[in-house]
């Protein structure tokens, strides 16, 4: 019997908030959601530089654990990142796209999911043109994460000097238009 009182309530709630709204709420959620990961992927990233557990750099050029154990993590590092932000933004893209393709969706949901839509596509674009950049001033990888008016960018250096640092920095003001007070530069 309570089942079927839940049951009940739930269908009444969902009939009191459309379903509009839900696929309204979805996809925040997922755009949300993919925000959340990025920003997880690259404060691991962050904390794996100062780790004395990280991998280190042997003199082949080989990443080898505490153990003397070869990891390639490092190589795997750059692509695995990328294809997960990929991933990630797919299933947002899919969840907006459908809002707009939904008959029963708003004209204001429809709007605000095309807007959506088209500032995720900027950053995606703003992104790839950052990495490009940056692998053509002579570095071996490059992934860049856009999040608002900050930018995070990931590169794979044995160090970088002030020339190089204000270089990424003037690429990323250049295609962001992202000041440098608002970059953070972390070399894996």
């Amino acid at each position: 019997m309570k089942f079927e009182n839940v049951k009940e309530k739930f269908k009444s709630f969902c009939s009191k908030v459309g379903k509009r709204n839900f696929i309204i709420f979805g996809a925040l959620a997922l755009i949300i959601g993919a925000i959340v990961i990025n920003t997880a992927v690259l404060n691991r990233a962050k904390n794996d530089n100062g780790d004395p557990n990280s991998p280190a750099v042997n003199q082949n050029g080989d990443s080898t654990d505490n153990n003397g154990n070869n990891d390639n993590s490092k190589d795997t590092y750059f692509s695995s990142v990328q294809i997960s932000r990929q991933r990630t933004r797919d299933e947002a893209l899919e969840v907006l796209q459908a809002v707009v393709d939904n008959e029963a969706s708003t004209e204001t949901a429809k709007n605000e999911a095309l807007a959506e839509i088209n500032k995720l596509a900027s950053v995606m674009a703003n992104e790839a043109n950052i990495e490009t950049l940056i692998v053509a001033k002579g570095f071996e990888e490059c992934v860049a994460v856009i999040s608002g008016d900050k930018a995070s960018i990931v590169v794979r250096s044995d160090g970088l000097n002030v020339s190089q640092i204000s270089q990424i920095n003037e690429i990323v003001y250049s295609e962001a238009g992202i000041k440098p007070i608002n970059v953070t530069i972390i070399e894996r």
